[in-house]
């Protein structure tokens, strides 16, 4: 049995869960999420306590327990309290803006990459290098997060580029002279 996907997951206060065959609706304060839950898998909801178990013992089953339970968590966390994902931009010039639904970078190119924000994301630029990105879905902020990091990751010789602000880059000694 997975450790992970024995535990129950407590839905707090504002947070309301519809449950509706396979497919399962989280609303909250910060938005709704949906997702469609395999027919392996069970899901019940008894007050305030939402638990997972697997409807057979196979393979499948097994692996889908505790990753549908981990899914299920970060649903009811994200409409409760939004992930953030925090990045910093070191360079000379670099450089980011937001204009409306887009996220402009000036990362050393010879032109600017522009990133268009997803509905459900919002993005807060500090000091012109320091991006906040917030969402209710933990994937889309880790996905648009990495996205804007691999524009320009971070380098090793002088360690200029896109990074996750708790992220150590190692750094290489480069040439040494006479």
């Amino acid at each position: 049995m997975s450790r992970i996907g024995k535990l129950p997951i407590k839905v707090p206060k504002n947070v309301n869960i519809t449950l509706d065959g396979t497919k399962i609706e989280v609303k909250g304060p910060n938005g709704t999420l949906n997702r469609e839950i395999p027919s392996i898998i069970g899901v019940s909801l008894e007050e305030d306590t939402l638990t997972v178990n697997k409807k057979e013992e196979t393979r499948l089953a097994r692996q889908q327990y505790g990753l549908v339970r981990s899914l299920l968590n970060n649903m009811v966390l994200g409409v409760s309290n939004k992930f953030e994902k925090k990045l910093q931009m070191i360079g000379v010039g670099y450089r980011a803006q937001v204009q409306g639904k887009e996220l402009t970078l000036n990362v050393g190119y010879s032109h600017p990459v522009v990133f268009p924000i997803p509905n459900e994301i919002d993005i807060k630029v500090e000091a012109n290098t320091n991006l906040t990105i917030s969402g209710a879905d933990k994937e889309a902020v880790g996905l648009l997060a990495s996205q804007i990091r691999a524009t320009r990751p971070p380098e090793p010789y002088k360690g200029k580029g896109i990074r996750y602000v708790d992220e150590v880059v190692l750094r290489k000694a480069g040439k040494s002279g006479k």
